[in-house]
């Protein structure tokens, strides 16, 4: 994995929030976002780009949110990792809808469902054209998703990880509470720390920063801003060492 923003893509992760699938909603998932999101990621494989996704899963369950009201935390996240399962197998058959070979990898064991997550077996359906999707994040209570998103990506050496968000990349500010915010065109992990930015949380980052890996921040609902990342335009924030 190298710092060189200009390294041709071979391999990405896309990190997808829960609530990416709302759409207009409060709950649940949008069909006709699921079905975008699909395309696009398919549009991606087309180009000969190897696509992995890690989900998370706050449109259905928020296990931070229930441990703060005094449920058992363990349980909590556990309740939380399973709603990414159900994510992963939404949009698994979003994907195979439209001729796109996927598999949902779950690092909690739900054989009925959905495979196991091992690693040489996700990178060679990789390598296959399958699209993989990573559920239950790292299969550990107290991780968040963003944290299993770096540690996925480390591990089947991809060339860039891609964060999905409601903004178009990292800014100075909150920018839908302050309009005057400023978006980074580039950062350096160290200043994402130092200024605590809330790019990711501070492990995922750190994980990053310590190997190497690329880091892109965009918004997830300009559409075909997906596409256009990976054929190389300059979309979001890129995070990566020595910027």
């Amino acid at each position: 994995m190298s710092d060189q923003p200009s390294r041709p893509l071979k391999r990405i992760l896309l990190k997808l929030s829960g609530e990416a699938l709302l759409g207009d909603g409060d709950y649940g998932i949008d069909p006709a976002v699921l079905r975008r999101i699909a395309g696009e990621i398919r549009d991606v494989m087309g180009r000969g780009i190897e696509a992995a996704v890690v989900i998370g899963g706050g449109n259905l369950f928020r296990g931070a949110g229930l441990a703060r009201a005094g449920m058992d935390r363990v349980t909590a996240d556990h309740m939380g990792m399973l709603a990414t399962i159900m994510n992963g197998l939404a949009l698994q058959d979003a994907l195979e809808q439209i001729g796109q070979d996927s598999r949902v990898m779950s690092a909690l064991r739900c054989q009925q469902v959905c495979e196991d997550y091992i690693r040489r077996r996700a990178i060679r359906h990789l390598e296959k054209g399958r699209c993989v999707i990573m559920a239950a994040g790292t299969g550990n209570p107290f991780f968040t998703t963003d944290t299993a998103a770096s540690l996925r990506a480390i591990e089947i050496e991809a060339d860039l990880l891609l964060k999905a968000t409601k903004v178009n990349g990292v800014y100075t500010d909150d920018p839908i509470r302050n309009p005057k915010a400023e978006r980074y065109s580039r950062l350096s992990y160290d200043k994402v720390l130092t200024d605590r930015l809330g790019v990711m949380d501070a492990t995922a980052i750190v994980m990053c920063r310590d190997n190497g890996l690329q880091l892109r921040v965009f918004n997830l609902f300009n559409a075909g801003d997906l596409i256009r990342i990976v054929d190389g335009e300059e979309v979001g924030t890129l995070v990566a060492n020595g910027l």
